[in-house]
């Protein structure tokens, strides 16, 4: 038996999985790191826990699984995007903590980009809106915060990557410093149309070029992993974000497809073909995926908060112990209570961009309790995937009304959520058997490359169907309830 082994690495933990010859998940571990906040809206990871946690995972599914690296055809990896790692090419030490796609640090520096009208040249070039989520600011906050940093920079001795770039920089000893298109996409430096990075941003930033990693297929050769890290070398063939990996996993390869992720965040991207379709109610113009030097777009919204607000109940509030719990919470909450809870721990994405509100709760009683908040909690996932959903058929005329909602990630799981969706969507939410689908799409990007795994078409055949969630809800009620939510929305945008 042949294998894939698939890198998930994520905001929260790392996980590593093996896929078998029908892409099957033979085996996974995973590791959970610490989150560092320094201060109030700013989030960071020591590069050291993402590479040792990668390392560590990929050594203990091997040994669960009896697999030597003389089984594995290819490493697909898939990551946290926007997360930014600036380390010293010599040594391989990072010069700062990576600071994550959620850190909300370079707002002021994203509004002084807006007030001197580069909004525009930003949208066209990048498909991105100018905000502290993508990797462009957060460079420059370490080429301007760290003592000497900018000199070696421009000396040629320091190097720029997403995570992916980072792991693949380490997982080769130094020898490829590379990203793929997904990722360089996400970085607001990067040029989506005419497929490189823009000179003109890196100078209005002040960040050297050569700082920047070469941009590669999603499928292509990212260089052989060290021999003494598995046993042997082997060929790394696939990388993709992780909710491009999602959106390949889920198979959504023709214009019109759309699938929603649920992790920490919420990301829902609309498969638009061949041409990058400019959104005028403030979702992202991205790359879905790149194969044979072809981009192929997509629109995508993006929420802040989905899973976290599960893991704000469990750790901030401490009304769970188990993110399992609220489904059951959320079931016995009292009805004739409409608790609307707006969770912009870090701002709200998608279509507002607003980094600096901040979450709130609505419509307490005196009787609202754990029951009530679970169910706040959920619903507000719903809430935000809807509004998604409602900007998209704005920017494609209506075209995606009929689209069936794909879904996967952690939150998937919960029937409950999932029926909510529907209900408050008012459209059908379909839930595959492999709920693991961005590390999916990452194995396939790289058993596919390396001619284990079928093209395209024959793999968009073995997507298989577990459950549809049809809305249930009457039209009145999911009026209301939604309306709530607007108004909720209207009142924290105003605190």
């Amino acid at each position: 038996m042949k294998y894939v082994l698939a890198i998930d690495q994520g905001t929260t933990s790392t996980r590593a999985i093996l896929f078998d010859e029908g892409l099957n998940p033979a085996a996974a571990s995973q590791d959970e790191f610490p989150q560092i906040f320094p201060q109030s809206g700013w989030v960071e990871h020591d590069p050291g826990d993402l590479w040792a946690s990668t390392a560590g995972t990929c050594r203990a599914v091997m040994e669960r699984a009896d697999v030597s690296a003389e089984d594995i055809v290819s490493v697909g990896i898939t990551n946290q995007r926007e997360t930014t790692v600036v380390w010293d090419k010599a040594t391989g030490q990072p010069v700062y903590n990576a600071i994550v796609w959620q850190d909300r640090r370079t707002g002021e520096f994203c509004r002084e980009l807006r007030d001197a009208g580069h909004v525009d040249m930003f949208a066209d070039r990048t498909g991105l809106l100018v905000d502290p989520y993508f990797s462009a600011t957060k460079v420059k906050w370490i080429l301007d915060n760290v003592d000497g940093v900018r000199e070696r920079a421009k000396r040629g001795e320091l190097l720029f990557g997403t995570v992916d770039c980072f792991l693949i920089w380490k997982l080769t000893g130094g020898k490829v410093h590379a990203t793929d298109a997904t990722n360089a996409a996400r970085t607001m430096l990067y040029d989506i149309r005419k497929g490189r990075w823009s000179q003109t941003i890196c100078e209005l930033f002040d960040i050297p070029m050569n700082m920047l990693p070469e941009v590669r297929d999603s499928a292509a050769d990212f260089g052989m992993t060290r021999g003494d890290l598995f046993g042997r070398e082997i060929p790394i063939y696939g990388v993709a974000g992780d909710q491009q990996a999602a959106t390949i996993g889920q198979a959504c390869f023709e214009p019109g497809m759309l699938k929603a992720t649920y992790g920490t965040g919420c990301f829902a991207l609309l498969n638009t073909g061949d041409a990058p379709v400019q959104s005028n109610n403030r979702l992202l113009t991205t790359i879905a995926y790149q194969l044979d030097g072809k981009p192929t777009y997509a629109l995508e919204g993006s929420i802040f908060i989905a899973g976290a607000v599960v893991q704000w109940l469990r750790d901030g509030l401490k009304i769970i112990q188990e993110a399992s719990e609220t489904q059951g919470l959320a079931e016995q909450a009292d009805e004739t209570q409409n608790v609307v809870l707006v969770p912009a721990f870090t701002g709200l994405g998608a279509p507002y961009w607003n980094p600096d509100c901040r979450g709130a709760v609505f419509g307490l009683s005196r009787n609202s309790g754990p029951k009530e908040f679970a169910k706040a909690a959920l619903e507000s996932v719903g809430y935000q995937t809807r509004d998604l959903l409602e900007a998209m058929r704005a920017d494609m005329g209506g075209e995606t009304g009929q689209a069936k909602l794909r879904v996967d990630g952690g939150m998937s799981a919960s029937n409950w959520a999932m029926q909510f969706l529907a209900d408050i969507t008012d459209g059908p939410v379909d839930r595959p058997k492999v709920l693991e689908t961005t590390a999916l799409g990452a194995a396939w990007l790289a058993g596919m490359k390396a001619g284990l795994y079928p093209g395209q078409a024959e793999f968009a055949k073995t997507w298989a169907l577990e459950r549809t969630f049809e809305p249930a809800m009457a039209a009145g009620t999911r009026d209301a309830k939604y309306a709530a939510w607007k108004r909720a929305v209207e009142n924290t945008l105003a605190l």
